[in-house]
């Protein structure tokens, strides 16, 4: 029996980068696609609140609930042997008071079986990181484009395009780093400024649409493999097109129902004809006692 994959740590992350080599992050919302994810050998998986659209049709990620991402989380934990599991905090989970985040950090951990938090926000929020990390409960940070205030924000947009939003995104990755953060995602930033906040951390960085000065990179699946077709952002690559293949094989499924090519013979099961004309027998017995 093959040995079961090494558990991978945040410590092995930073050594990955210190050694020169990129770190992967891909998010998963259900067992079988994080079993295949792990399986691959990303490093990190996330529970992402982006399943509010890929998984459960809502508009953006402001509508999902901390039941719902631990309700995600908890299948994603179950496939996974190898990879740190990221748990997203969604939007309300944290923004009341530290007693809040910590206690929905807390939740994320025993009920989702995530490894880590991600949480959204800068400078603002790095007094919520800290307490969480206090708490016991090692987090992963997010700035740039944070989805979950994306109104406050002007809409989906590219932040930090001028002198005083770069500066302001390196005050936010450095703030995040004193709370304890033991890795920040970058959302949506132009490259070089990414670039600039990586040189100037000591752990790691992991950018989704934010270049390839990063230490890592994220995407989420349906992005990465055409899953979902409502939009591609213009950051994401699409590396294959799993919505058109399910779209051909419902295609073909149909076609041979209606030709009667399936089910085949290899795909029914067969009783012996000795005990197929008992069976026929036993039914035509009450018939033959009626006459």
């Amino acid at each position: 029996m093959a040995d079961a994959p090494k558990k991978l740590t945040i410590a092995a992350i930073a050594a990955k980068v210190a050694r020169g080599e990129p770190f992967f992050q891909v998010t998963a919302v259900d067992y079988p696609t994080a079993l295949l994810i792990d399986r691959a050998g990303i490093d990190l998986i996330l529970v992402g609140d982006s399943l509010g659209m890929t998984a459960l049709g809502y508009g953006g990620t402001v509508p999902v609930t901390m039941d719902e991402m631990i309700h995600h989380a908890k299948a994603v934990s179950r496939a996974v042997e190898r990879a740190i599991v990221v748990g997203d905090l969604p939007f309300g989970a944290y923004h009341a008071s530290a007693e809040d985040a910590i206690r929905n950090a807390i939740r994320m951990q025993k009920e989702g079986g995530t490894d880590v938090v991600k949480m959204e926000g800068g400078e603002a929020f790095a007094g919520t990181a800290r307490a969480i990390v206090e708490a016991g409960v090692p987090v992963m940070g997010h700035i740039g484009l944070t989805p979950q205030t994306a109104t406050k924000l002007g809409g989906f947009k590219v932040q930090g395009k001028d002198v005083a939003g770069s500066l302001q995104l390196i005050r936010d990755a450095e703030a995040l780093e004193a709370a304890g953060c033991f890795a920040i995602v970058l959302e949506a930033i132009p490259d070089r400024i990414a670039g600039l906040i990586t040189e100037r951390l000591a752990i790691p960085t992991s950018g989704i649409g934010a270049g390839p000065h990063c230490s890592g990179q994220t995407l989420v699946l349906h992005d990465l493999i055409g899953m979902f077709d409502r939009f591609l952002p213009r950051f994401a690559k699409r590396y294959c097109n799993v919505a058109e293949e399910i779209g051909r094989a419902l295609d073909d499924f149909q076609a041979e129902v209606r030709g009667g090519a399936f089910p085949a013979p290899e795909n029914c099961f067969t009783i012996k004809d000795p005990d197929l004309d008992a069976v026929r027998a036993a039914l035509d017995a009450p018939d033959k006692a009626a006459e």
